[in-house]
């Protein structure tokens, strides 16, 4: 399968959030929150740090989605690979003031063309991950 740039495809996904960028940033890199709204997981905000995240396992797949801290510009940018079923991708956050809070856009890209499930599967679940955010940011963060 391969993945150059013509052959894949990119997930965005963009939000205002009616919140300061740093409690964003705390949601989007405190191990705890993200088990909240995101998966579980043992993340750490440090660049090259190799970190899982856990949903429930199903038939032929554990369930862990395996990952590696690509950038940690705090407040601002997070990235990190996402590689699960033998696809291999990134996701990237980046955070910008927005009028009346903060703009947060989402990438995830990498998605196979010759394999759309995945990024359909991945349009279903980042739309459920961001309104868990939503919840919260609204609920769990001061």
């Amino acid at each position: 399968m391969s993945t150059s740039a013509e052959s894949t495809r990119t997930l965005v996904i963009e939000r205002v959030f009616p919140h300061p960028p740093e409690k964003l940033w705390r949601a989007l890199t405190e191990s705890p929150l993200i088990a909240q709204w995101l998966l579980k997981n043992d993340f750490e905000p440090v660049v090259g740090r190799k970190f899982q995240l856990h949903q429930e396992p199903v038939p032929n797949w554990d369930g862990a989605i395996d990952c590696q801290v690509l950038v940690v510009e705090p407040v601002k940018r997070l990235s990190y690979s996402w590689n699960t079923l033998g696809l291999a991708s990134e996701v990237l956050f980046t955070l910008s003031p927005a009028e009346g809070g903060t703009h947060l856009r989402m990438e995830h890209s990498g998605f196979p063309t010759d394999y759309p499930a995945a990024y359909g599967g991945a349009k279903y679940g980042w739309q459920k991950f961001f309104g868990k955010l939503e919840d919260v940011l609204n609920t769990h963060l001061e």
